[in-house]
């Protein structure tokens, strides 16, 4: 884990819109630039740019909080860390196996029982089938659904998919983590078992990186804070200047 690192250069991602004549983005202009990127034209496409000439830095034991509005580009950026977002412009460099928890019904399969899924869900996660025959007991305890797992997904409550889902998605290791927002699954008591295993999971990531609008949560688990406001970033700065960042 002390090898982790992220480099970002001046890294640009923007995205194609289609299906809508000119009057019409122009009305939408100003709705777009409150709460996303600034739209343009590039290679004669209408697109709007949802990051713009972002630099950022990070090594081993560094925990990055993104903060700022709905469509600022927090999630733009994490799922592009996770290579799920190619750069137009500029470049990324990660180094480390990394764990994404953006969105916890990735790679669930309604038809699939319970360790089927598990499986499934562990091997998006990178880990081999050897990996998982070594954890599959520890996930199927920790999810708390006992025979409900020889059984399909379909038949579960939201609340049930989502102990799956969670359980799976935490039980890998990793060098870097991405985390979009704060996963909060399950009742109350589920919720306190929850917290303890993220934070053991954070503790072991080299590197973290969550775009959250939850302040307590950012003192919580980073030392570093970068607000982005339609697509571009600030400097990165000690999370002891949170309130000053958020203030700006």
């Amino acid at each position: 884990m002390t090898g982790a690192s992220i480099t970002c250069r001046d890294l640009t991602i923007r995205f194609p819109v289609y299906g809508a004549d000119a009057k019409s983005l122009k009305k939408a202009l100003a709705r777009v630039v409150a709460v996303g990127g600034a739209l343009g034209r590039h290679a004669g496409v209408t697109d709007v740019t949802a990051l713009a000439n972002v630099n950022l830095e990070l090594k081993a034991g560094d925990r990055l909080g993104l903060i700022g509005h709905n469509g600022s580009g927090k999630t733009t950026l994490l799922r592009a860390l996770s290579g799920a977002y190619e750069p137009d412009e500029g470049s990324i460099e990660v180094h480390g196996r990394i764990a994404s928890l953006l969105d916890l019904s990735l790679g669930i399969d309604p038809s699939a029982t319970g360790y089927e899924n598990i499986r499934l869900r562990c091997r998006i996660g990178g880990l081999s089938s050897k990996e998982i025959d070594a954890r599959i007991d520890e996930i199927a305890e920790f999810t708390g659904l006992g025979p409900f797992l020889s059984m399909p997904v379909k038949t579960y409550s939201a609340g049930m998919q989502g102990r799956l889902a969670f359980a799976a998605a935490t039980a890998v290791e990793c060098d870097v983590l991405l985390m979009d927002e704060w996963i909060a699954v399950g009742d109350a008591d589920f919720q306190k078992i929850a917290h303890k295993r993220l934070l053991k999971l954070v503790e072991r990531a080299g590197i973290l990186v969550l775009a959250t609008h939850e302040a307590p949560l950012l003192r919580l688990y980073c030392n570093k804070v970068m607000k982005l406001e339609g697509g571009v970033a600030s400097e990165i700065v000690d999370i002891r200047k949170l309130d000053q960042l958020l203030a700006s």
